[in-house]
């Protein structure tokens, strides 16, 4: 289920969201353009972490290896949809998706947690060998007994390499997701709070609504200039 190909609209989630406004040309303009700033980069974002805590804990699994999966899949963005159809952050097929119970696989909580429980299930399957799992994982179960071991292609064998190797590297951080949907993440154990309206959204907006305050105190301002006496 890597993904080979990420839609151009796909979520930057694994660095803090970063949003630029407009100068504001007064002292309460600046005050109300960082205040709307504040808002803008804390509604919608979802701790990735906490959720990859919360299904490590469920399914009694390394939420390293869950990390090292999920950045190998997709970078953990939310967005990201392959060639093949496969969505999320776990890069979920839509009939494995559905097989998890997974309703929306472009919610981080459902996703993760989903994949989670996947990667669980191939762990079980191949008496906790990590390699034949992670193989399982990318070309599917029926393949792995098929080939008594890492099937020869060469998207599962550089997969199942480049899983591993992050899964060396040291703690993964995830970051934080923007997410425009309204997931329930009471199920990982994570607080709603975390999770708010969209962001995107909200940003685009303020931004578009600090731009006309700007282009009509301009106006204002030519206006009275216009009618100066010298």
């Amino acid at each position: 289920m890597t993904v080979d190909a990420v839609s151009p609209d796909s979520i930057i989630t694994n660095e803090a969201a970063s949003v630029q406004l407009p100068a504001a040309v007064s002292g309460e303009q600046q005050e109300f353009s960082e205040v709307l700033s504040r808002t803008a980069l804390s509604s919608g974002s979802i701790d990735l972490d906490a959720i990859f805590e919360a299904a490590a804990l469920r399914y009694n699994i390394s939420s390293n290896l869950l990390k090292a999966v999920a950045k190998a899949e997709s970078n953990f963005q939310p967005n990201a949809t392959s060639r093949s159809g496969a969505m999320g952050i776990m890069q979920l097929m839509p009939g494995t998706a559905r097989g998890l119970g997974v309703t929306d696989a472009y919610d981080p909580e459902q996703n993760i947690m989903g994949g989670a429980k996947f990667l669980k299930q191939m762990l079980d399957q191949f008496g906790g060998d990590v390699q034949l799992a992670l193989a399982a994982y990318n070309a599917g179960p029926n393949n792995v007994k098929k080939y008594g071991g890492i099937p020869p292609f060469n998207e599962t064998q550089n997969y199942v390499k480049k899983v591993l190797e992050y899964l060396g590297g040291g703690d993964i951080t995830a970051g934080i997701a923007m997410y425009s949907g309204i997931g329930d993440l009471s199920s990982a154990g994570v607080s709603k709070n975390s999770l708010k309206s969209s962001a995107l959204g909200e940003a685009f907006t303020q931004m578009l609504l600090i731009k006309i305050i700007e282009m009509q105190m301009n106006a204002s301002k030519d206006d009275k200039d216009k009618n100066k006496v010298f």
